[in-house]
C-alpha cells in the first residue's frame, strides 16, 4: 500500500505541477508573433507529450524515493522539478527567452546528473528520463533558436 501511495502522489504532484504551470503562463500574442524556426512543432503537440513526460518523471522520483529518499538523486530529482516549473514563467509569462535558456540548461544538467546518480539505485529510473532528457535537447534547441531568431 505505500508503495501505491507513493507513485500516486509523485505522479499526480509532478503532473498537477505542470498543469498548473502551463495553464498559469500559456503562449499568447507575443508568442504568436514570434519568429520560428522550420522545426517548431505545432502547438497541440505539447500537452500530451508533457503528460507522458511528467508521468514518466513522477514513477522515477517514486522508485528513487521508496529506495534511496535522502540520496543526491533524490536532491537532483526535486532541483529537476523546480527548474522545469521555472521555465514556462520564464519563456511565456516573463516573455524572456534568454533567461528561459538559462533555465532550461541548468535543467538539462539536472536531468544529465539524475540519470548517472540514479543508475546505481534504480536502473528503471535511470532509463525512465531518458525520453525526458530527448524532448529537453529539442527544446533546448528549439528555446535557442526563438531566443536567437527574436
Amino acid at each position: 500500500m505505500r508503495k501505491t501511495v507513493t507513485y500516486v502522489v509523485f505522479i499526480a504532484a509532478v503532473v498537477g505541477l505542470g498543469i498548473l504551470s502551463g495553464l498559469s503562463n500559456m503562449p499568447g500574442e507575443w508568442y504568436r508573433s514570434l519568429e520560428k524556426p522550420f522545426f517548431n512543432p505545432p502547438a497541440w503537440i505539447f500537452a500530451p507529450v508533457w503528460t507522458v513526460l511528467y508521468v514518466l518523471i513522477g514513477i522515477a522520483g517514486a522508485r528513487v524515493w521508496l529506495k534511496a529518499p535522502a540520496s543526491a538523486a533524490m536532491q537532483i530529482w526535486f532541483a529537476q522539478i523546480a527548474l522545469n516549473m521555472m521555465w514556462s514563467p520564464a519563456f511565456f509569462g516573463l516573455e524572456a527567452p534568454g533567461l528561459a535558456l538559462l533555465v532550461i540548461l541548468g535543467l538539462l544538467v539536472t536531468i544529465i546528473g539524475f540519470i548517472w546518480q540514479a543508475g546505481p539505485i534504480d536502473r528503471v529510473a535511470r532509463l525512465l528520463f531518458f525520453p525526458y532528457l530527448a524532448w529537453l535537447g529539442f527544446a533546448t534547441l528549439l528555446n535557442a533558436s526563438l531566443f536567437l531568431m527574436n
